[in-house]
């Protein structure tokens, strides 16, 4: 685009028609509680930020370990937080003292007693089919959430714990992590994203399949240099006080920018370079059109103030 006909853009979308959006933003507190907090058992909901979701695995009792109703619940949120236009970025961490011990092997049994109520194997098969797409769908369903998550992981994370992070678009933890696909330890390969995205985040076949074939432990520094995490800190408040401020500075940009390249690398992943340029020149026909553009080149153009872009 030329920067004559940029400007005309920018010249019909002035900036005095943006701040007049300001009253209706409606920032949320630093304080303020999510209108769906109460309606989670095992996860804590906080907005620290303007437009930052804090989201808390809160089991800290049981390590974190993973329930049937955490999954849910899990799957739940994320769909709830990728429509809500005052969420443009989440940090995900893990109360207590490790981020996550994996799946609860307490469930486990309850289901193996479900499955004792009929001898017929296609029956069984039927309800491990079922419980074990629901706990897929509610990892990928991190994934299919539009906006940024930034994982932040302190001690352990173990099992689906891993399914979990490999999943996020950031990764942070502190110095003292240490991760296990542990799945094979208890005579299972893990079903849940482990063995599809672990390879494509770390870039190495090999050391993807010693890590799932063995379950041995691997700590944060290896995890640093493989590319599991990006950043590791010294405690969980230096990492969570870290992950905040990424996701206030991603929040601030252009929403409409931020979420786009998210389905856009997302998409890529599974798809050739080519099929990735045609999806994103099919989206940006219609977003390079968006007020948020305008606003940001101007600002740009005239060293203005960052841009203050309306609700998603």
């Amino acid at each position: 685009m030329s920067l004559h006909k940029l400007t005309g853009v920018i010249r019909v979308a002035p900036r005095a028609a943006a701040m007049q959006l300001l009253p209706q933003r409606n920032y949320t507190s630093h304080n303020a509680k999510s209108d769906h907090e109460a309606h989670f058992k095992h996860l804590a909901l906080s907005t620290p930020k303007p437009f930052v979701f804090h989201v808390e695995l809160n089991r800290p009792s049981k390590l974190n370990s993973l329930s049937r109703e955490m999954w849910i619940e899990i799957k739940e949120c994320f769909e709830h937080l990728a429509i809500n236009p005052d969420c443009r970025a989440i940090v995900l961490t893990g109360a207590g003292k490790h981020f996550c011990a994996g799946i609860d092997l307490t469930s486990m049994m309850s289901m193996g007693q479900i499955m004792a109520e009929t001898d017929d194997v296609a029956r069984k098969g039927i309800v491990l089919e079922r419980t074990i797409k629901l706990y897929q769908d509610s990892i990928s369903s991190v994934e299919r959430c539009p906006k940024p998550v930034i994982m932040a992981v302190h001690k352990g994370c173990i099992g689906a714990g891993v399914d979990l992070i490999t999943v996020a678009d950031i990764r942070y933890s502190t110095q003292d992590a240490f991760f296990q696909v542990k799945e094979v330890d208890i005579g299972m390969a893990a079903d849940v994203g482990s063995l599809q995205r672990l390879p494509k985040v770390i870039g190495s076949q090999s050391l993807a399949r010693e890590l799932c074939f063995t379950g041995r432990r691997f700590e944060a520094a290896e995890a640093q240099h493989c590319g599991l995490v990006s950043r590791t800190f010294d405690d969980k408040e230096a990492m969570l006080s870290g992950a905040l401020a990424l996701a206030e500075e991603i929040a601030s940009k252009s929403p409409i920018a931020v979420q786009t390249t998210k389905e856009s690398m997302v998409y890529s992943l599974e798809h050739t370079n080519q099929e990735g340029l045609d999806h994103i020149r099919l989206i940006n026909k219609l977003h390079l059109q968006s007020e948020d553009f305008a606003q940001a080149v101007a600002a740009q153009l005239t060293k203005d103030e960052k841009p203050v872009f309306a609700k998603l």
